[in-house]
């Protein structure tokens, strides 16, 4: 059974359950004045019985009118033509079971109007009673259907931009930065034919950042302790790379089971280099310092600048960050400064007031 198919279920089972309970209770209450010498025990059993049968008539109703008004290929005044007619037709069906089941063979009297006066089955009276009940049946399950309609139809909008937002999410940690890679396996190459020592090690890095990047950071999200030493892993291959480097790396972590979307914080480290680090012709540098503290991360990188600036390299360098950031943590703070000497990131998220996709 589809999802929606199975709610609907649910939903229109538990009405009816309400429904019935609530007729039988205001049908009891007035059954005290329209019955008055009737034991309660007896007039409970009767109006439990003649509720049940009710039920006959009001459920073919509602249902026959949410079908029709259900129906897209019936034109309007045909749709009001048919529900008026199956609106006459359960006055009818009504009418005929009180007047000539319930009264005469639940209460053992006929039925009147005041006591003395026979109804009759045909009443304006009695026929606008029945018309009230049915149509007040009506509405409630109509008013029930219409507001189970609109939730499932937020459900599915909600469920569309959730595969939405996980699609492009997924395409943007997909770009891997390739010249990372080409580089380094350049490096590898060059320290094998000198028969390096260091040369083990930087595969072995290597492929823990590989395994992270394919394996791991397909996860929505992971602890953020394992996102940090992805960083490290990254940072110890370029320190290899970039014999010169300076690397400042400060951490305080007070949860470090606490979950965040992978790859968030190393394309920060990745723009760094390929937009500041790797240009620059002196001693390079860069700054790392990550902060958690209740769920409220702050994350700040300085690193050294190119000499000569690619017109806007770092808004370019960004601009997938700040989309990521965007799709899962819609209230984070993001600032970017440039010196003469360095650029400055600093990025706040509470990492508890995610968009969860």
């Amino acid at each position: 059974m589809k999802p929606g198919r199975k709610s609907k279920l649910y939903v229109h089972l538990l009405f009816w359950i309400l429904y019935y309970i609530l007729e039988v209770y205001l049908d009891f209450y007035w059954s005290r004045y329209q019955f008055p010498d009737v034991e309660w025990g007896i007039r409970l059993r009767n109006t439990i019985i003649l509720e049940l049968g009710y039920l006959l008539v009001k459920i073919p109703l509602a249902y026959a009118l949410l079908y029709i008004y259900e129906r897209t290929d019936i034109k309007r005044i045909l749709t009001y033509f048919l529900s008026v007619v199956i609106i006459i037709a359960a006055v009818l069906e009504h009418r005929f079971f009180t007047h000539y089941i319930i009264y005469p063979y639940i209460y053992d009297i006929a039925e009147t109007l005041d006591g003395k006066q026979s109804s009759g089955f045909i009443n304006g009276l009695v026929a606008f009673n029945s018309f009230m009940d049915l149509i007040f049946m009506a509405g409630l399950i109509f008013g029930v259907e219409i507001t189970r309609q609109k939730n499932l139809l937020k459900e599915q909008i909600s469920q569309l931009k959730s595969e939405k937002l996980d699609q492009e999410l997924t395409m943007l940690k997909a770009q891997i930065n390739p010249h990372f890679l080409f580089n380094t396996l350049n490096n590898i190459y060059g320290m094998a034919l000198k028969k390096a020592d260091e040369t083990p090690d930087v595969i072995l890095q290597l492929s823990k950042v590989m395994r992270y990047n394919i394996y791991e950071a397909s996860e929505r999200y992971i602890s953020i302790d394992k996102d940090i030493e992805n960083i490290k892993d990254f940072l110890q291959i370029q320190k290899i790379r970039h014999y010169n480097l300076v690397i400042r790396f400060n951490e305080d972590i007070d949860h470090p089971s606490q979950e965040i979307s992978p790859l968030i914080l190393i394309q920060f480290v990745e723009n760094a280099f390929k937009h500041g680090v790797s240009e620059t012709l002196g001693q390079g540098f860069i700054y790392i310092d990550i902060k958690l503290n209740n769920g409220v991360l702050r994350y700040r990188i300085e690193n050294s600048k190119e000499e000569k600036p690619h017109g806007n390299s770092t808004k370019i360098g960004l601009k997938n960050i700040r989309r990521q950031l965007e799709l899962l943590y819609p209230k984070h703070i993001l600032t970017v400064e440039s010196t003469t000497e360095k650029y400055i990131v600093t990025l706040i998220i509470d990492l508890n007031d995610n968009f969860r996709i």
